[in-house]
């Protein structure tokens, strides 16, 4: 299939983007640098061993490249990929208003069925580290809508380090409240929301629907966790297993995205609980969920812990843990059988919570 080897090609290319990088602490987070005893997870003999034979390719092209804050805030200027042209649908841009006091937020709207009405809705949120934005988004978001019938609604919400927490999910939960608010406009059924993202987006949906349990304002059906990061603690005070986080994304890039989020040290003492999902104290009430990772990614324990949390409190959950695959393995060889299968698993999860709701 050409997108295999365009969104390959890309990937390599560019070379920034925040699920495929090995980033380094900038001077200004050297604090969070001490807060560790441990750069990497123990050795293993020979890490490339633990891939899967068809994810092992595209990663021995993929450069190795170290990172500073100030070229992370670089690639910002990386162009995506453009969105696929009709008859998928097309992504369109909205703006509405932001926190108060902060700017409006922009959104991007794709609707499958612009003249079908009573549509679910997944309100997503991009990956990028929390610094960076997601090249490959508009394919995504396209792809999404019209596999589960839904409309995509994808938050272009303030990046670290310049907006610290709470700041990202204050634009989210701006976006959730505009989402809930303008059902009737856009075509979607107000109890058929669920939110969802990779990565990065994953941490952010995950705080979303916590942040909205609290607010008890807008119901959430489904949350949707692509190999999300979960505990700022990976990294920096908590060894990861060995041959986890080898690739693609590391414990000085764990380190670097959770400080330039928080505004203090990753793994510290003076990260605030809220901000973390898996420092909260508790996930009882949560919407029903569907975590998936890859077995060699830096998060795989963290996204097995919240889901055996999330099991315990009594909220329905599924966890895929992919053998052999590392952190983005599906955007850099979607063709592989590894990718297809996570991805068939993801949407399959998806359109049966929204059925689920309406019992049809």
């Amino acid at each position: 299939m050409s997108n295999q080897l365009t969104r390959r090609d890309f990937a390599i290319r560019s070379a920034g983007f925040g699920l495929a990088l090995g980033l380094t602490p900038a001077a200004a987070l050297a604090e969070a640098e001490q807060a560790s005893r441990s750069e990497t997870s123990p050795a293993v003999a020979d890490p490339y061993s633990l891939v899967d034979p068809e994810l092992l390719p595209v990663l021995k092209q993929f450069p190795a490249f170290d990172l500073s804050l100030e070229m992370a805030v670089k690639f910002r200027e990386t162009p995506g990929m453009p969105p696929l042209p009709a008859p998928a649908p097309q992504p369109v841009e909205r703006h509405i208003p932001g926190p108060p006091g902060a700017p409006q937020v922009r959104l991007w709207v794709v609707d499958p069925a612009p003249s079908e009405k009573g549509k679910p809705v997944l309100l997503h949120m991009h990956g990028g580290g929390f610094m960076m934005t997601d090249p490959f988004l508009m394919p995504r978001l396209q792809g999404i809508a019209t596999d589960c019938h839904c409309v995509v609604v994808s938050v272009d919400y303030r990046l670290a380090p310049e907006t610290r927490y709470p700041g990202s999910l204050e634009d989210n939960y701006a976006a959730l409240k505009w989402v809930h608010a303008h059902a009737e406009e856009l075509g979607i059924d107000r109890s058929r929301i669920a939110l969802g993202g990779e990565s990065a987006g994953g941490t952010h949906a995950a705080s979303l629907a916590i942040h909205a349990r609290a607010r008890n304002e807008v119901p959430i059906v489904f949350q949707l966790l692509i190999y999300p990061a979960l505990d700022d603690r990976t990294g920096s005070t908590r060894h990861a297993p060995p041959g986890s986080g080898q690739f693609m994304w590391n414990a000085g890039a764990n380190r670097l995205a959770w400080s330039s989020l928080l505004g203090v040290p990753a793994g510290s003492s003076k990260v605030p609980a809220a901000a973390v999902p898996a420092r909260v104290a508790s996930v009882a009430g949560l919407p029903p969920a569907w975590i998936g990772v890859g077995a060699i990614d830096l998060f795989a324990e963290e996204d097995m812990e919240y889901a055996r949390r999330l099991v315990h409190a009594g909220v329905a959950t599924g966890l895929l843990v992919v053998r052999g695959a590392y952190h983005g393995f599906d955007l850099l060889v979607p063709d592989a059988e590894a990718s297809k299968q996570f991805s068939a698993s993801w949407k399959s999860a998806l359109r049966k919570a929204f059925v689920a709701r309406t019992g049809h």
